[in-house]
Formats: structure tokens, sequence, C-alpha cells
């Protein structure tokens, strides 16, 4: 090791030894082949924390160059990036005898620049990506020889970073488009001091035993030195921010050079001038890819993982932050398949924490500081996102419904969310659609778990305020949604009344039933039954057998006359009573009502098939026990005798429809 990184370990060695924890940081130097299993076994045998730090420093200070580099890596990618700064000034240089023409030489000299550069090493478990890595290189190898900006981004913990730096191991790629090097900054969240310090870093790290003067005084001070730096000593190098959040710190790097940034923000670059290009990273894992993760943590074969491992992989909604933290606690705690998978199935994300390659060491974590960075007046916009149906993509509509706004307001507030990964849009034409990551839905919903009820109510309000006393039709972009979701934000407020007066009403029953069929409000008629029943249970038993008796005929085109329908039912059903007062006040139809319902035996189990179209003859056999008729439709039916006359509108010479 050269003395000069040495002197830097021995200088920094009672900060290293007080707060470091060796666990994750020798798996780090075990994968870059620094460090042996019998070495991390010695330092695994002393009886404390500061004794096992301090041996592991007497290891390394035995060991050669890539092993301080490996160090100063494991440190700043496990946490300790205050640390890892002490140490950055001694980072040995890279001699040029290193170079081989052998593909291995060539393979250890790619591995020595990345080091040196900062790249982050492969996490201990790594599965491939090869789709995403390669459209990193295609966006990489569009910069050419030309000044621009490549933009990774996507939603927290889905593996940015990750993938990045695995872009960053082709030899090809480096030997040919970024021969001066790789230079890599973790940013983070930060304030202009903080900023200054990163910037006065990556100068001195690039100057290395320059005669220049002292480090930049100031953030303008350091752009220019980093301008000179970059043309004259790295005209063809690649230089990666990690993790912007704010365009205005770009602007300290818009120096003409090649950038990469990783962020959750796909507008960051908007600040900055020359070529951009983005790759947007999906946010689900493939399950066979969360199963892989799973095993390897676990050492164990995929086909020997127990049977919880497909139930958990599920609930990480493809997360590779999720399925990582997860793998690392089983890891330590092997018999804690079921706990775990019940703390995600009861969305206790705080339990779920422990050191990880990722930045953050719990879910909520890594949601809520993407929720912070928002402005105070989009966070409660965002608040309101937490009831929306999981699944679902919502038209914009029903957002300018519940936030009473013009469309292209609506649509620039949703826009800041989606840019930031908060969101996602499905641009179907000109219509927009959003809809949320599970886990961020998941996440919302616990966050502001003592104010769903009052969400569920303002946006039925909202509603009730913009339709008054009219129902959607389906020209309306938000139609579908709320003949769908109505009853669910009912239900989520504990509009018990309100809920009670949409599900028992035919009107509401027949213009969802003619878009959707019966099948969706019989199901909200078992949903919320325990609502709907608080008073009687027998209201909702009417409704629910009439569409369950009659859901083949609700089904069909041209839709039938549901209010004929209804009057088909006992007299003592609610569904009789409201379209007996409904046929009672139209003009201008013609209905039929049985007045012998009480002398039929099993009425439930009578079939009622109404022609599909107008009806223009009907007449009773001899004995008047019978009626046949036949109509437009092309078919003759006939019934036992039993109906009467309830409104006779129209005059009979007249079709008459049913």
């Amino acid at each position: 090791m050269d003395v000069r990184s040495r002197n830097y370990l021995l200088m920094n060695r009672q900060a290293l030894e007080n707060d470091i924890k060796t666990s994750y940081i020798m798996d780090r130097m075990i994968s870059d082949e620094v460090l042996t299993l019998q070495e991390e076994e010695r330092v695994r045998q002393q009886n404390t924390r500061k004794e096992r730090a301090a041996m592991l420093i007497n290891i390394i200070l035995t060991k050669d160059n890539n092993s301080y580099r490996s160090f100063y890596n494991a440190l700043l990618h496990e946490g300790y990036r205050d640390l890892a700064a002490l140490l950055q000034d001694g980072i040995p240089a890279i001699s040029s005898g290193n170079r081989k023409s052998s593909m291995d030489g060539m393979t250890s000299h790619v591995k020595t620049i990345l080091c040196e550069g900062g790249v982050p090493q492969r996490p201990v478990v790594f599965v491939t990506r090869p789709k995403l890595v390669d459209a990193i290189k295609k966006k990489l190898y569009c910069l050419g020889s030309e000044p621009g900006w490549v933009t990774v981004y996507g939603m927290a913990g889905c593996g940015k970073t990750v993938l990045t730096a695995e872009a960053l191991r082709d030899p090809q790629l480096l030997e040919d488009y970024f021969p001066g090097g790789v230079h890599w900054i973790s940013v983070g969240k930060q304030d202009k001091a903080g900023l200054l310090i990163k910037l006065q870093n990556l100068c001195s790290r690039l100057e290395h035993d320059s005669t220049l003067p002292q480090r930049p005084l100031n953030i303008e001070e350091a752009k220019d030195r980093l301008r000179l730096l970059m043309l004259r000593k790295y005209p063809r190098s690649l230089l990666v921010l990690d993790d912007i959040w704010d365009s205005w710190v770009l602007k300290a790097f818009d120096n003409q050079c090649q950038v990469l940034i990783t962020s959750r923000d796909r507008s960051v670059t908007d600040a900055v001038a020359g070529n951009k290009y983005e790759v947007h990273v999906e946010s689900g894992l493939a399950h066979e890819k969360g199963l892989e993760i799973l095993s390897l943590f676990v050492n164990m074969k995929i086909s020997e993982l127990p049977e919880q491992a497909n139930s958990l992989v599920r609930e990480c909604k493809g997360s590779p932050l999720v399925i990582s933290l997860i793998g690392a606690l089983l890891r330590d705690f092997p018999n804690r398949w079921e706990y775990y998978l019940r703390q995600l199935q009861n969305k206790q994300f705080k339990r779920i924490r422990k050191s990880s390659s990722y930045d953050y060491e719990a879910l909520d974590e890594a949601m809520s500081i993407s929720v912070e960075q928002l402005d105070d007046n989009y966070k409660d916009y965002y608040k309101d996102l937490s009831i929306l149906p999981k699944d679902v993509k919502v038209p914009t509509k029903v957002l300018c419904i519940l936030w009473d706004m013009e469309t292209e307001e609506v649509e620039d507030i949703l826009q800041e969310f989606v840019n930031k990964s908060l969101l996602f849009c499905d641009r179907n034409g000109k219509s927009f659609h959003y809809y949320l990551h599970d886990l961020q839905l998941d996440f919302l919903t616990e966050k502001n778990r003592n104010q769903l009820q009052e969400l569920h109510k303002n946006i039925v309000n909202q509603y009730k305020k913009y339709y008054k006393l009219n129902t959607p039709v389906l020209s309306q972009e938000d139609c579908m949604y709320w003949y769908n979701f109505l009853a669910y934000h009912m239900a989520g407020a504990n509009m018990q009344q309100e809920l009670r007066d949409l599900m028992f009403s035919l009107d509401w029953i027949k213009a969802k039933t003619e878009l959707v069929g019966p099948a969706h409000l019989i199901h909200e008629y078992v949903e919320y039954s325990s609502i709907l029943d608080q008073k009687d249970s027998t209201v909702r038993e009417n409704f629910q057998e009439f569409l369950s008796l009659n859901g083949h005929l609700l089904g069909r085109q041209p839709f039938p006359d549901i209010i004929q329908l209804g009057l088909c039912q006992p007299e003592t059903s609610e569904v009789y009573q409201q379209a007996k007062l409904h046929a009672q006040r139209e003009t201008g139809a013609f209905y039929l009502e049985w007045i012998n319902k009480k002398s039929l035996k099993n009425l439930y189990r009578l079939v009622v098939r109404p022609h599909r179209d107008a009806v223009y003859h009907a007449c009773f056999s001899k004995d008047r026990q019978r009626i046949a008729s036949c109509g437009a439709d092309k078919t003759l039916q006939s019934a036992w005798r039993g109906i009467s006359q309830l409104s006779r509108k129209l005059a009979i010479s007249q079709p008459l429809t049913w």
C-alpha cells in the first residue's frame, strides 16, 4: 500500500474504529476479492464492535492499494459517507504499468478505473437485468463525443444506481467512449454548503498531486475549476451524478461535458443545456428474479425455498429495495419467513428495517423522503391520492372534480408527481390516466390511515356537488370510474345513509347494469352488506335477488326495460315498489303487471323473457289462461294468464314495448 494511503488510514483510525460496523463492509471487500473468508472469521471472533473494527483495519494495513480502494467504496456505499470523505484524499493513483493487453488484464484495469472513480461495487447479492443495462449503454453511446446528459430515472428502490454501475463495467464502452475514466459522485439532497463540499472533493480527486491553488471557496469557483479539469485533463471521461434531487444542483456541473445522472425526478435536467437522453427504470422485478434474490440471500436453491417465498415476492410488488431488505433480514433470521410475510401483508413497513446495498434501511424511509421533498402546496394533493383504488387508472376528470380545478391545472399538479416518480401516467391518445404503484399506495394508506375516512368523504361530497341529482353518462371521461367506485368511496367514508340511497336506487341500478352488467353490483351488495344491513337486511336481499334472477337478461343488448322487470317482483319487494312508482310517473309508456302473483308457486324460479324489440300482436287463448305475443324480434312467446294493464298511455294500435 502507498505510504500516503497508509498514513490516511492511520490518521483516521480512531474515528473509523468508533463508528463502523464491519459485517457489510467485509461482504463488499470479499466480493472485491481483497479480503479472504479466513480474514473475515478473524474479525468476527473479536468480542466487541470496536475490536472487530480495529482488527479489520489491521488487516487492511497489511494489503495493497486495491484493498484501500475497496474499503473506501464500502464505507461510501454502506452509509459512512463522512468517514469515506476522511479517506478520499488518500485514494492511490492508478499506475500506467497496470495495463495489459490480455482480456484478464483489461478486466482488472477496468475494475481499477471504476474503483478509483468511486463507482459502487456490485451488491453482495446481485441478479442481472440485461434489458435495462443495455438500454443505459445505448443512451451512453448516443452521447458519442458530444457533451450531453443521460438521465436514469425511476421510483425509490427500483435499482437505478445498481443498474448504472453495472452498465459501466463494460470494458468496450469505457475504452471506446470514455478512455478518460469515470468519476462518480453520490450527491443526494444538498444545500449550497453541502454541494460546495461535493465539488471540492471532486476537484481534489481529479487534481491528484497537482500544484493548483487551494480548494475553491465558492460554487462558482468550483464550477470553473471543474470545467478546466474536465476539458484539459479528462477530455473524454464520464461524470456520474448519483441521486439528484434538485435541478439547481446540475447547473454547477453544466460544463459542456458528458454526464449521467440518476434521479427520481424525470424533469431534473430541464434547467441545463445540451443533448438529453432518458432511461426509465421500471418499478417491478419479474417474479422469478425476486425468488432468485431471496435464494441468494439465504443460500438456497429456488426449488428449496419455503412456500412463503412466493407470497413474499408478490407482497414486495417487484421492488428490488423491499426484496433486498427482506432477504437481508432472512439471512440473519432464517426462521422468520412467516413473520416478515405477515408484516408486509399488514403494511408494517417500519418493522422491515435492515442495512443493505441501498441508501435506505426501510421502505417507509425511502418513500417518505420523496414525499417530504414536495412543495407544501403539493403535499395535500398527494395525500388525496391515498384513497385511490388499487390497480386502477384514474382519468384526469375525476381529479378535476375532486379538486374543483380546470383540466390544465390538474395535469400540471399530476405531472409534478409523475416527474418525481411518485405517480405514473398512461397516455391513451388525448386522454390521460394516472395510477400509483402498489407500494406507493400502501405507504400512503398507512401514513394517512387516520384521515382516510375524511378523504373518502371529501371525494363523495365533490361528486355530489358536481353532478347534483344527475348521474354520469357514457360520453363523459369519468363516467366508468364513478359507476365502479362511488360505492367504494361512500363505504370508506362510512356514509351509511348515502350508500343505502345509492345501492337501493332503481335509477342507479338501471344506469350501472346497462354499462357494466349486474355482476359488479351483486359483488357490492355482498361487500358492503354490513353497512347496508344495519337497519334491516330485507331491502338489500330484495335487490340482490332481483339482480341474481335477472342477470341473464341484464347482460343482453338491447337492454331490457328494468321497470318492467321490477314489476315482476313480489309486491312486498322494495324493487317492485320503486318500479311501480316509476311506471306511474312515466308518460308515453306502457307497462304490464301480474295480478295473481300470490297464487303462483316458486315465483322466483319463473323467468320472464321479454321481447327484444317492439311487440306487434298479443292474444289470449279460448280459456283465457294463456297469452301469446309476437313482435319485431321475430319470436313468438307465450305465458300463463296473470297480467293486467297498469297504465295505458299509448293507443293499442301502436307497437307495445316491454
